[in-house]
């Protein structure tokens, strides 16, 4: 909120006539005082408790498409307010009281703005994601990221870290809290019950909303928030861009950049970022990632982390796996999908770019096995390793995540990574082709299912698994080379596990090493430790080709890159492209022969499937 720095004179007594002609009044005249070009007669039944700081009251402000109003204040209760220039402040039903309000602001038929005593306006709020009742893993502010809250809730039983987090987190707060109140500039507040402690920054519209209570909302010039009707939004977080509208309610939330809530959907203690959109159903200590998504209004998310995620309708997950309550969770990384009628009952840990369907038990664990079915089917779950690897939909939802970023460049909070193959996901690609292989050695070629954890695997998902997982490998291997000159990496950085936080590929040695850090006291702020996040992300191509290589020997059985070896791994890359493009291409004839597609939408489809051969000339998606 920028510093008030205009000068103010106190009221001449022909001011002061001319207000109470108009129906004016105040506690005492004296303590309201007025900056350069205030108009009197624009000051309508106005009555003042405390003291008030009135700005410039000329010009007009638009209030709707076409309709102009003059600047002015009318039929309002004022205590200890600050307001700015070229304001439309009318009627207040109750008061406002303890706000300072910027320039070019339409407030209209608002009952209350209130600051009371030690309000926080969101700011430090501890919530528990994933465990329902857990003593609190997430400190809400509004320069929160996804990369932040994940370590949160990743190393919430590392007291060193969390004492060392909560310092700076409070340093960030303390830094900027207001002393009361604040409405930026060119906000509009409109048919609104209640906003009390309340933070609401520049161009915010808020339209028939119910109760603003104890929140920051963190507009923009750049990214706007729009509030509508009948939303209750108490101790929470908003950042820039995003909407909140359709009689939303929301209780210890946050919502990142360019998020969307709507339609009746109710959340409470759970945060959602960047380019998620939720509509009517339900969030409760939910971990909601960049681009997740659920559209039902039967589908409840609870007790999950996820990110890239599509809850179909009617999802569900159980975190009451016994007796003892709300208390287990559980992970679906980057990519998940669930079914119409899915249940996973937690704990639970699903793979990459998996996909649930029915009523899943037995608490899977197929964070080695990813691109897999999991499929329930009466009481036995079957799990069919790498099948979504070649299907239209994970074809069609890699492509669409960049688009849909809607963020601008110079807004983002969190970091978003959107290769699909990646050192994190191949990493578990290699371990599942492992343990497939393993599986068929132990049991033999001979025998008609598998048994994972639980979940039976038939012989034919087994094998076709090792088939789509070793073409993802040699994909991956191909398409990065192309990116790399054959070298040697100039770092060993990248070496070791990847891990995936919420949106961020990265080594897991420099997780380890930003724990560390702030542990230590050499990331010392929080704006530090955001800079390491994004330093970590831009150096992404090294640390993935540094992993990559020692990956591409060992694969290959090779010491170095030599021109053999190169056209070697070029001929497996084109071979293995050509391979998926026709499963693709498989899969949506299968589609169509159902019936339910167009043959102009297949047509659209096929003709961007054989664009995909022209490997010089296409872009990579990985």
């Amino acid at each position: 909120m920028k510093t008030n720095m205009k000068s103010y004179r106190a009221l001449t007594d022909n001011e002061i006539q001319v207000m109470v002609a108009n129906g004016c009044q105040a506690e005492d005249w004296s303590r309201v005082t007025v900056s350069d070009g205030f108009d009197a007669g624009r000051c309508q039944r106005v009555i003042f408790y405390g003291w008030a700081h009135l700005g410039s009251s000329q010009g007009s402000i638009e209030v709707a498409d076409g309709f102009v109003k003059l600047c002015g204040l009318n039929n309002v209760t004022l205590r200890n307010v600050s307001i700015g220039d070229h304001c439309l402040i009318e009627n207040i039903g109750n008061f406002i009281n303890n706000v300072t309000i910027g320039d070019y602001c339409h407030i209209s038929n608002v009952s209350t703005i209130n600051t009371c005593k030690d309000a926080t306006y969101g700011q430090g709020h501890l919530i528990s994601v994933l465990n329902e009742v857990g003593k609190g893993n997430i400190l809400l502010f509004d320069e929160l990221n996804s990369q932040l809250a994940a370590l949160m809730v990743k190393h919430g039983a590392n007291t060193k870290l969390m004492d060392a987090l909560n310092g700076l987190v409070h340093q960030s707060i303390d830094a900027s809290r207001p002393q009361c109140s604040t409405i930026g500039d060119s906000v509009s507040i409109v048919n609104t019950n209640e906003i009390t402690n309340a933070v609401i920054g520049d161009s915010c519209h808020i339209t028939g909303a119910s109760r603003l209570y104890n929140c920051t909302i963190a507009s923009t010039n750049d990214n706007p928030i729009n509030i509508g009707t009948g939303v209750i939004c108490e101790n929470s977080i908003v950042n820039g861009g995003s909407s909140i509208t359709g009689s939303v309610k929301m209780v210890d939330c946050f919502v990142g950049e360019m998020c969307e809530l709507t339609n009746g959907f109710t959340a409470a203690s759970s945060v959602f970022f960047a380019n998620s959109y939720m509509a009517n159903g339900e969030a409760c200590a939910a971990f909601c990632g960049p681009f997740s998504v659920s559209h039902h209004k039967s589908s409840l998310l609870i007790g999950g982390m996820f990110s890239f995620y599509n809850a179909g309708s009617a999802t569900n997950f159980s975190n009451h796996a016994y007796k003892m309550g709300p208390m287990h969770y559980g992970m679906l990384e980057r990519g998940t999908k669930t079914a119409s009628g899915a249940y996973l009952l937690m704990p639970a840990n699903v793979g990459a770019f998996s996909v649930l369907f029915g009523k899943l038990m037995y608490h899977p664990d197929t964070r080695d096995l990813p691109f897999s079915y999991l499929i329930a089917y009466s009481d036995t779950m079957y799990l069919v390793p790498g099948r979504n690897f070649a299907t239209v939909g994970l074809y069609r939802d890699i492509r669409k995540w960049p688009k849909r970023d809607k963020r601008g460049k110079g807004e983002r909070k969190s970091c978003v990574n959107f290769d699909w193959l990646s050192p994190f996901t191949i990493g578990e690609i290699v371990r599942g082709k492992t343990i497939l292989e393993k599986l068929r050695a132990a049991s033999g070629d001979r025998v008609s299912t598998y048994n994972y954890h639980e979940y039976v695997i038939k012989a034919q998902a087994l094998r076709q698994g090792i088939e789509f997982y070793d073409l993802a490998l040699r994909i991956y291997m191909g398409a990065v080379l192309k990116r790399h000159r054959p070298e040697r990496p100039t770092t060993t950085q990248g070496e070791g596990n990847w891990v995936d936080l919420s949106g961020l590929l990265m080594p897991e040695s420099e997780e380890r090493q930003v724990v560390d850090d702030i542990i230590s006291g050499r990331l010392d702020s929080i704006a530090a430790v955001i800079a390491r996040f994004k330093a970590i992300n831009r150096n992404y191509n090294e640390l993935r080709w540094s992993w990559s290589y020692r990956l591409i020997l060992d694969y290959y059985g090779i010491d170095q890159l030599n021109e053999e070896a190169i056209a070697c791994i070029h001929a497996d890359y084109v071979a293995a492209r050509r391979k998926w493009i026709a499963l693709i291409r498989e899969d949506a004839m299968k589609e169509f022969s159902l019936g339910d597609v167009d043959p102009e939408v297949l047509d659209d489809f096929i003709t961007q499937l054989d664009r995909e051969i022209d490997f010089e000339n296409q872009r990579l998606y990985m």
